[in-house]
């Protein structure tokens, strides 16, 4: 059983082809009157089998068999299936808004992975463009590179999960409807909650901190919805997305996240690596990439070192200044040149540039014990140790201009008691767009939400 990916007559014989999932294999039917044990082949069959609309849902039942050559555009090249029943289980009704050859043809170019996104680009003749494939994304998601991205996807959370299990932590689900922001700033969707002022949580930062260090659980992670009411264009920014969050107890110094995190990662590639191999070819066959480049000890550098590597190379970079987008990318490759590796951790972020709950360097009041993770020059996580002392708390709240009543049970719960700790968050969508090279996350987000799209 699966989708009519194609079908023809050509006289007394008629060819399909069949999809299901990542595979398509052939199917053949030939006129025949049966006997010396042969399935009878009526011409009325051949003409039904060439009939049915693409796309609808067939089974097909038959001998399977060896063709002299192999099969052109099957992925099962070297079998083909000599019909004898072949029957229509759901007949596709509607026309279809774009042919399935052309929405799985390969990419002509390398599109560029950073900078704004056109929602009104111009579509090439014979190719299906991206806000054709989202407007009927139950259509566009039957293709074999789609089909991988997101058994991709979903073999990084099983990954993550199987990892951080086996390193004592556990999986916790926090609540997404807040009486403040998660972060402060303005950047939340806002709500009436029975007639309070609310907010759709833009990370489970406050509450996996409020399990780790102050509910005694030491090691917490949580897989789930993540909202950033950001107007942000561009082909890296989603309105709504999946992190993957952890948070732990620190022992003596927070590199002891470092370490986790860098063997996390290391662990996600491998298993990809070891269970993802057909999933990965067929999105390297519509979209082609070169495999990510990562050592077996996470490389680590820190945030003035990366600006000192940008300035050598001529690009101008305080040590003090947030990095751009485009200033990551070249910093990224020059990473890439020197250390041969796609993977790396920078450490001590300018706390001008963090987050109110991150700990500040008590060596440099201008720096923060905090870092990002990157692949392929861009960042896929942001983390720090936290603060936790109260009034250290209510200080940085302060400096950073939020209302501190709006998080008062924050900031209590670090008033009876809490252990030192840090984690990071992990947008999901990210790490796949960027594993697999994918010159925009809405590729890699199964129903994306942006500033302009909130449907299907």
């Amino acid at each position: 059983r699966g989708f009519l990916h194609t079908t023809r007559g050509v006289g007394k014989m008629s060819f399909c082809l069949l999809r299901s999932s990542l595979y398509t294999v052939q199917c053949v039917a030939f006129e025949s009157k049966g006997g010396d044990g042969k399935a009878e082949i009526p011409s009325a069959m051949i003409k039904y089998m060439t009939g049915v609309p693409v796309e609808s849902i067939v089974d097909v039942q038959g001998i399977l068999t060896v063709p002299e050559k192999p099969v052109d555009g099957a992925t099962q090249s070297d079998v083909e299936i000599q019909v004898t029943k072949f029957h229509c289980v759901n007949k596709a009704t509607a026309a279809m808004p774009f042919q399935m050859e052309d929405a799985c043809r390969p990419d002509l170019v390398k599109e560029t992975d950073i900078g704004a996104y056109d929602h009104d680009a111009k579509e090439e003749m014979g190719r299906v463009g991206q806000e054709t494939r989202l407007d009927h994304r139950w259509i566009d998601l039957r293709t074999p590179a789609n089909q991988s991205i997101f058994r991709v996807q979903s073999m990084i959370c099983t990954l993550f999960r199987e990892y951080l299990l086996s390193q004592n932590f556990i999986e916790i689900h926090t609540p997404k409807l807040l009486s403040g922001a998660s972060e402060g700033g303005a950047d939340v969707f806002t709500l009436d909650y029975f007639g309070k002022p609310a907010c759709l949580s833009m990370s489970p930062q406050l509450h996996k901190q409020m399990a780790a260090a102050c509910g005694g659980f030491e090691r917490v992670f949580e897989i789930g919805p993540v909202f950033r009411a950001e107007n942000s264009n561009t082909r890296r920014h989603l309105c709504e997305f999946t992190g993957l969050d952890l948070e732990m107890a620190i022992s003596e110094h927070y590199d002891e996240v470092l370490d986790v995190l860098g063997e996390l990662f290391v662990n996600i590639f491998d298993g990809l690596k070891e269970r993802c191999g057909q999933e990965l070819e067929r999105v390297r066959e519509q979209h082609g990439f070169d495999d990510l480049q990562y050592l077996e000890k996470t490389l680590k550098i820190d945030y003035a070192t990366g600006c000192q590597m940008l300035r050598d190379a001529g690009i101008d970079q305080g040590d003090y200044d947030d990095l751009s987008t485009e200033n990551e990318k070249k910093l990224g490759g020059i990473v890439k040149e020197k250390y041969n590796t796609d993977f790396y951790i920078m450490d001590k972020y300018p706390l001008s540039v963090r987050p109110f709950y991150t700990m500040p360097d008590p060596n440099n009041p201008k720096l923060s014990n905090s870092y990002d993770v990157f692949i392929r020059g861009q960042e896929i996580l942001s983390g720090a140790q936290r603060v936790h002392e109260p009034k250290l708390l209510v200080e940085r709240a302060a400096a950073w201009g939020i209302d501190v009543e709006t998080i008062s049970s924050y900031v209590d719960s670090f008033r009876n008691g809490a252990l030192p700790h840090g984690g990071g968050g992990i947008g999901l969508e990210r790490v796949v767009m960027l594993y697999l090279g994918l010159p925009n996350i809405r590729k890699s987000s199964m129903f994306p939400r942006d500033p302009r799209r909130i449907c299907p």
